[in-house]
C-alpha cells in the first residue's frame, strides 16, 4: 500500500491555542506556528501530526472519533491534564476503567488505565 498518515485535521475556534494545549498535553514539537493552520508532531520529522485548522462555527456535539491515551499513571496523568486545562466529561460511559475528558475547546479523549500487558 502506498499511503503514509500525514496527520490528523482538528476544527478549532483558536488553532494556535488549541494546538498549544495539546503540544503541552502531549510533549509534542509545533511545526508550524501559523494561527490559521497549527500543526504539532512528536518530532519535527515524525509523522503523524494534529493540525488544527480555524473555522468559524463551536463544536456543538459528541466527536465521532477521538483519540485513546494510555499512560503509565492514570491518576497522575488526568491530574496533569487537568491542570493544563482540560476537563472531565460525562458522554454516558458509566462506571469504567477509563477516564473521558475534554480539550479546551471540548474535544473528547480518553486516558485509559493500566497496561493489560506486563
Amino acid at each position: 500500500m502506498g499511503l503514509q498518515w500525514e496527520q490528523i485535521c482538528v476544527d478549532a475556534r483558536d488553532p494556535a491555542a488549541l494546538g498549544a494545549w495539546w503540544a503541552r498535553a502531549l510533549g509534542w514539537v509545533v511545526v508550524n506556528d501559523d494561527p490559521e493552520e497549527y500543526e504539532v508532531r512528536p518530532a519535527p520529522d515524525r509523522l503523524p501530526g494534529l493540525l488544527f485548522v480555524r473555522v468559524p462555527e463551536a463544536k456543538t456535539v459528541k466527536n465521532r472519533w477521538h483519540p485513546d491515551f494510555r499512560p503509565v499513571d492514570q491518576g497522575a496523568e488526568v491530574e496533569r491534564l487537568l491542570a493544563l486545562g482540560a476537563r472531565r466529561a460525562d458522554i454516558g460511559q458509566g462506571e469504567r476503567p477509563w477516564v473521558v475528558l475534554r480539550d479546551p475547546e471540548g474535544n473528547e479523549f480518553c486516558v485509559l488505565g493500566a497496561s493489560r500487558q506486563s
